[in-house]
Order: C-alpha cells, then sequence, then structure tokens
C-alpha cells in the first residue's frame, strides 16, 4: 500500500499570533505538506504564513521536484499572505503550480489573485519577477493528478463564493480536508458522505459551541464537536481538528482536545510540526 505522509506547517485561522502561551500549538496560518512516500512527491494545501517554514525544509533537504503543486481551498488572507515568503518560489529552475480545485468556468484570473497582494504599494518584489514559472489550473470536482484521485466539494463560508473541501484517494489511502466550513442547521450531510470511511480526515474546529452559537455565527467554521460528529457518521478512522482561533491558547486547546477525545477516541489538535502517517 502506497503511504502518504501529512505534515502541519500552520494550523492557526484568521491572522497569526505568537506569544509563549502559543508555542506548543504554533501560531502560522494554515499550510500542510502531502507527501506520497513512494513515488517522493511533495504537494501543498494552502499558503498561509506556514508555508514559510515549508518552503526552507525544501531547500534544505535538496527536495527537486519538476513542479510544485500548491492546492487552495479558497483564498481568503489566511490562506495566502505566506505566498510571497514561500522561497522555492523565487528560484528560475522551478515550475509552481498553482491549483483551485472545484473552481473550473467560476474563477477566471487566479494569477490576479497572487498578484494583488504583491503590487508594489504592499510588497517590494511583484510576482512576475519573483523567478519561479507559475501556472494556474481552475479543476472541475474530480480529477487525477500525479496517478492520485483528487476530488473537491463546495463547502459553507459565507464570503466570496465559499471555501472547498478535498478528498484524496491514492492506492488505498484515503484522506479528506474539510477546513473553513460552517454547518448550518445541523451537520452538512453531504460533508459527511465525501468523508465517508476516509484514513484520515482534517476538519475545521476554529470555535467552541458557546462562540459558534454567539457573535461567531454565520463566520464560516466549525466546532470541534461538529468535526467529531462527522468523523463518527462517516466512519472515518482518525480524525486532526485544525484552524484554531487565533484567541486559543496552549492551555485552552489541550482542554479542547482532551473533550474532543472523550467524544471520538481516535483525534487530535493539530499542531505545527505534527507529522501523520496515512494509510
Amino acid at each position: 500500500m502506497n503511504k502518504v505522509k501529512v505534515k502541519f506547517y500552520g494550523v492557526r485561522g484568521s491572522i497569526p499570533v505568537c506569544g509563549k502561551e502559543f508555542q506548543r500549538y504554533g501560531g502560522n496560518t494554515t499550510c500542510i505538506r502531502i507527501l506520497r512516500e513512494e513515488a517522493n512527491r511533495v504537494a501543498i494545501l494552502d499558503a498561509g504564513t506556514g508555508i514559510r517554514m515549508l518552503g526552507k525544509e525544501l531547500i534544505r533537504d535538496g527536495v527537486t521536484q519538476n513542479i510544485i503543486n500548491i492546492v487552495f481551498s479558497h483564498f481568503h488572507w489566511d490562506h495566502i499572505q505566506g505566498f510571497p515568503f514561500f522561497a522555492p518560489a523565487y528560484n528560475p529552475d522551478q515550475r509552481i503550480g498553482i491549483l483551485a480545485m472545484g473552481r473550473k468556468g467560476k474563477v477566471h484570473d487566479i494569477k490576479g489573485i497572487f498578484s494583488k497582494q504583491m503590487q508594489e504599494e504592499y510588497f517590494p518584489i511583484q510576482m512576475d519577477t519573483m523567478g519561479a514559472r507559475f501556472e494556474f489550473y481552475a479543476y472541475g470536482d474530480k480529477e487525477t493528478i500525479f496517478g492520485a484521485h483528487v476530488k473537491s466539494i463546495p463547502q459553507f463560508h459565507k464570503y466570496h463564493g465559499g471555501s472547498y473541501g478535498f478528498r484524496l484517494d491514492d492506492e488505498g489511502v484515503s484522506l479528506v480536508v474539510c477546513t473553513d466550513l460552517e454547518h448550518v442547521n445541523g451537520i452538512d450531510a453531504s460533508i459527511v458522505d465525501f468523508a465517508k470511511g476516509a484514513d484520515l480526515l482534517i476538519h475545521d474546529g476554529q470555535y467552541t459551541t458557546a462562540e459558534n452559537n454567539g457573535v461567531f455565527k454565520g463566520w464560516g467554521h466549525s466546532t470541534w464537536e461538529q468535526a467529531a460528529e462527522v468523523a463518527r457518521l462517516a466512519h472515518v478512522k482518525k480524525l486532526i481538528i485544525t484552524h484554531h482561533d487565533p484567541d486559543h491558547n496552549d492551555d485552552f486547546l489541550d482542554g479542547l482536545e482532551q473533550e474532543c477525545q472523550k467524544v471520538f477516541p481516535n483525534s487530535l489538535f493539530a499542531k505545527e510540526g505534527m507529522e501523520v502517517l496515512v494509510g
């Protein structure tokens, strides 16, 4: 069986945070590396501030790959803000694929999304002068990418076209990532069906139930209880909660993780540097 290794480089939502109370879980925004061990091929999910360290590691470890693909769940600031600091993007010999799954025919200027945040008013280097060769793809709901079957699903994330979840099925290994989604009027049955039987489900859990029912209702995120219920109903093997709220410190997240494990025992809260072997 092929092995897929998942490593977390950023696990925060909304905005990066720093301080001694955030050291164990980390303060960088969303970035996940997916490594197909047998093929030694790296793909990246989202380019929050965590992608800076990922880029440094790829260079340090001498990772060479014809094209490095970065798949985006959506283009909110916390999921793209690390991109200008991704070191391989400055290598003229490197091709980088910018992939928007599920958005074929729905988004027409992916390059513009990244170029705007790097225009000279905001950043000293513009995208066209970074060095790497960029390729932009808006894919449909089902694609085969480097031999792996990748599916996407639209999620309720209130603003600007929502977000998309992903499912990777690769030689008997199944990985589902559903971040930046809100379950409205009960658990979204389509998400449960999408995650059915997965080896690993990575799911948004930014808010507590009290927060989600209060001021943050409608803000487009889930609770750990909802994530655990999706995992239970979908019969997934392992659950990891991510996209932690910037106001939730290490001790607070420890408490939530313990509560989650009472409901779904094979669950963890994501930490920067955490590496999980799937399959």
